[in-house]
């Protein structure tokens, strides 16, 4: 049992590695994505002049009729001294193709005192330029940027399916890491004077034992940023109920018909500040999602700039009919069933932002060593398959000499 265990062990590492290099050292980067992309890219985070801020939708509003091609998906409703307004968009639908219209950028920066464009990217786009350095190496972490094939976003699933092996392998390594109970401080122990190959293999091992809780932990909730929905959100439900947010499952809204901040957004706020005063929330309303092409919108409560936590146990989030101005479903963090509870928590422990900057470092650090991992895995392999080989072709002469001595 224990050579299969090892087999599988070395046969996932192997496939595995470049993928979760790859994976560790742009987590250890992405940890700080807003605050290296504020420093490489001023212009999408700096207002150009200073003043008193125009009201955020008004200004939408304003973006989306400059530009009708164009519709604000994601908007803040404050922002932070000196910030510039940072907008998501997406492009509207061609009434003389029936296609969506051409643009190259879904971001928007907004100078929030005069309402000028002060820059746009196209987040995700496959460049290492400066602005877009930070969002590729984000979409990198995920998905590689391998193609979609319909529907099917690859890399998504390619490293969800990685890390449901990597959850199952992580089990096998702390059981392969300690051979019998005789032995167990060695699995625990750096040979760092003998340096060379020992340190290697420990650095491996040893390195992955005392770190073992927080792999798991770090491969468990990337399964979730990958499969959230298809594995995770299912497999939890079985054992705890998970609520279900009637806005996932409305049906798009009829062409021409999907609501605008131009034409709801200070409805909308208005609705959702009352409902927030009826349930004793005390974090004023932050931001505004458009579902694109439905009636369903998403507020979300923070203070100005803490929009990052917008996922998991971050921000209290509000689901609203735009048609009806009902309740669609909320999140509140630390509320609902176990599994509601369960889920809210796999974006915090995945980033570190669980323990605020502490856990980022932490983050950063685990993501090097996760790198470290499958690195030293490989140069064990190299090595003794270097030395399986010596011995194979060692063998393999040693007739030959016996002969030629006997002749």
């Amino acid at each position: 049992m224990r050579a299969w265990m090892v087999r599988l062990h070395r046969w996932f590492g192997l496939f595995a590695a470049t993928f979760l290099t790859v994976a560790g050292l742009t987590g250890a980067l992405i940890a700080w994505d807003h605050e290296i992309d504020g420093w490489l890219n001023p212009e999408l985070y700096d207002a150009a002049t200073t003043g008193p801020a125009q009201d955020p939708v008004v200004l939408a509003a304003r973006l989306e009729a400059a530009d009708p091609r164009l519709q604000v998906t994601w908007l803040p409703l404050a922002v932070e001294p000196g910030h510039s307004l940072l907008l998501w968009v997406v492009p509207r639908t061609d009434p003389q193709t029936g296609q969506p219209f051409h643009l190259d950028f879904n971001q928007v920066a907004l100078n929030p005192v005069t309402g000028d464009v002060q820059a746009r990217r196209e987040w995700g786009a496959f460049s290492l330029s400066r602005a877009h350095l930070m969002p590729f190496l984000y979409k990198l972490h995920y998905s590689l940027h391998l193609p979609s094939i319909g529907p099917v976003e690859l890399g998504v699933w390619l490293m969800g399916g990685i890390a449901i092996a990597w959850v199952l392998d992580t089990l096998i390594a702390l059981w392969i890491s300690f051979p019998n109970r005789a032995q167990w401080r060695r699995s625990l122990a750096f040979r760092w004077a003998q340096g060379g190959h020992k340190l290697v293999f420990d650095l491996h091992r040893s390195g992955g034992v005392w770190l073992w809780v927080l792999v798991l932990i770090v491969a468990i909730t990337s399964v979730d940023m990958n499969l959230g929905s298809q594995v995770v959100k299912p497999l939890v439900n079985v054992f705890s109920p998970v609520t279900e947010s009637k806005a996932d499952s409305m049906p798009p809204a009829p062409a021409g018909s999907a609501v605008t901040l131009a034409t709801q957004g200070h409805d909308v706020i208005a609705r959702a500040q009352a409902i927030a005063a009826e349930r004793g929330w005390s974090a004023p309303v932050g931001s505004l999602y458009i579902r694109p092409g439905s009636h369903a919108w998403t507020v979300s409560f923070h203070e100005a700039g803490n929009s990052h936590g917008d996922i998991g146990l971050g921000n209290v989030q509000l689901d609203l009919d735009a048609a009806t101005g009902g309740v669609l479903g909320s999140s509140v963090p630390g509320e609902g069933s176990a599994g509601d509870v369960f889920l809210q928590t796999m974006f915090p422990l995945h980033s570190g932002r669980i323990i605020g900057t502490a856990g980022r470092v932490l983050v950063t650090l685990l993501g090097l060593a996760i790198a470290t991992f499958s690195v030293t895995g490989v140069l064990i392999w190299a090595r003794k398959r270097k030395a399986r080989l010596h011995a194979e072709r060692s063998r393999a002469q040693r007739p030959t000499r016996v002969s030629n001595s006997a002749t």
